[in-house]
């Protein structure tokens, strides 16, 4: 039986720690048709040389070389690391902020984060196929990752501009709105970037604890209002917030490298970190299944509102999902994308699912309201 068959690419054949690895090898005895993903298994050779891998497949996985020799001779398809980059094509988990940062102590330049931003400036637009296949499987693999998280899950997506300052009252409105859709049992997602998506994020941390820490946190990150012009600042000060007041509440940020002018927020316990935009921004917008609220922006917001009302419009991803924008003046007069919504929506389905509001405080019941 081919190994490409698709009941043995499921989920539950995915082995992505040592832990899982060695709980299979105890319950089964065989890795016969299992993924093994980006798993150190160096300690493990004893153990590969006496296992069933027929039709296993493993991923950027560290093994010694007889030990890889002799599972491609038992029928597995075995991917070698990558040696010389500065992330895992083949990661089995999202990134954390913690894990994207590292070094942060030396300055920004010497995160991982910066690397892989310097890495793809230099090879995205020499043609290199190696390169880009490599940043191809990345991002599979990410998006791999959290579909994992978030199965089951009640998504709303929190959409906003990265210009956004910290210290100013609509990035407070922001925060604040993110910890109400997460005390509502809602995963926040954003575009995991600074501004908007770092306050809707901020909240979401925010949601366990007592309502003065937002305030107090606010106060705290006001003393860095941007990212430029240093993002070491910037981002020292959000992870001064997460060492005050530790274990804050769980969102998902989805950021690119395609903007590599903005870096991560620190306040998204899960960071779905893409080379690619168009995966990214398909991605958040298709995973937010509970609706999306759109603060004010600028091009990439209005993009991501007429991405979200296409699915919608043609129900292409079945029943339309709701969507909240917010501020009236700006999506009627600055950036004028309300009138053309509503006209799309006129007599479809997603028409009763839209809605535009004048406050930030009016988005959470308007999200109620046209959720059907």
């Amino acid at each position: 039986m081919s190994q490409f068959q698709s009941h043995h690419a499921s989920h539950d054949r995915e082995i992505e720690s040592l832990d899982a690895f060695d709980a299979v090898v105890s319950a089964h005895g065989s890795l016969a048709h299992h993924r093994v993903q980006a798993v150190d298994l160096t300690g493990r050779t004893a153990v590969l040389l006496a296992t069933d891998t027929e039709g296993a497949v493993f991923l950027g996985c560290p093994m010694d070389p007889g030990a890889a020799a002799r599972v491609r001779a038992a029928g597995a398809l075995v991917f070698p690391p990558v040696p010389g980059l500065p992330f895992d094509p083949y990661r089995g988990h999202l990134y954390s902020p913690g894990e994207l940062f590292a070094r942060l102590d030396e300055g920004y330049a010497a995160t991982p984060d910066a690397l892989a931003y310097e890495w793809f400036q230099q090879t995205g637009a020499d043609g290199d196929v190696f390169a880009s296949m490599l940043r191809a499987i990345h991002d599979d693999s990410v998006s791999d990752a959290l579909d994992e998280l978030v199965a089951g899950a009640r998504v709303v997506g929190v959409m906003g501009g990265h210009a956004m300052a910290r210290g100013t009252v609509e990035y407070a409105g922001a925060a604040r709105l993110g910890r109400e859709l997460a005390r509502a049992g809602l995963t926040v997602a954003t575009g995991g970037g600074p501004g908007a998506m770092e306050a809707a994020n901020l909240g979401a941390y925010a949601a366990p604890f007592a309502d003065g820490m937002l305030d107090d946190a606010l106060t705290l990150l006001a003393k860095v209002t941007s990212f430029t012009p240093s993002v070491t600042d910037w981002a020292r000060a959000a992870f001064e917030v997460r060492e005050r007041w530790p274990g804050g509440g769980e969102s998902v940020g989805i950021p690119t490298w395609f903007y590599g002018h903005e870096p991560p927020n620190a306040f998204a316990a899960h960071i779905a970190k893409y080379f690619a935009n168009a995966t990214r921004e398909d991605g958040l917008l298709a995973r937010s299944t509970a609706g999306v609220v759109f603060l004010p922006g600028a091009a990439g917001t209005v993009q991501e509102i007429f991405d979200n009302a296409t699915p919608n419009y043609y129900e292409s991803r079945g029943e339309p999902t709701p969507m909240v924008l917010v501020d009236r003046e700006h999506w009627t007069r600055t950036l004028p994308a309300w009138p053309l919504l509503r006209s799309l929506a006129k007599g479809r389905a997603m028409e009763s699912r839209i809605a535009l509001v004048d406050r930030i405080e009016e988005a959470p019941e308007a999200l109620k309201r046209v959720g059907g």
